[in-house]
């Protein structure tokens, strides 16, 4: 599995090729708290099904970590969030968590999609 950067206006890129699903309540509860880093091809991805307003948070998570909210695999939007008081929502059926820096060039309006 892994996490494709699809541009407007560019080529495909993957964003993470080491990717966790966090496909029921405790790893989506859980996230990434605890770790202290993340390797630079990581994502973890939090599927919904169905779009509403999600937060993230980072309390407990001791690293920076970049969001991409996606809705019908559409960034909706893209936020670094920083360690233990970060804090974003937006409007998705799914978000994926990567490392730092992994989401720089994503943009509102470009594709990520999960390839199996």
């Amino acid at each position: 599995m892994r996490v494709v950067h699809e541009p407007a206006d560019g080529s495909p890129r993957p964003l993470a090729t080491d990717v966790d699903t966090a496909d029921w309540l405790l790893p989506k509860a859980i996230g990434l708290m605890g770790r202290s880093s993340i390797p630079e091809d990581y994502a973890m991805i939090f599927d919904f099904g169905t779009p509403t307003t999600r937060s993230v948070h980072m309390l407990f998570v001791r690293t920076p970590i970049d969001v991409v909210w996606t809705e019908n695999d559409r960034v909706e939007r893209v936020e670094t969030l920083a360690p233990w008081t970060g804090h974003a929502r937006a409007r998705s059926d799914r978000f994926i968590e990567l490392a730092p820096g992994a989401a720089s060039d994503v943009e509102p309006g470009d594709r990520v999609v999960v390839e199996e």
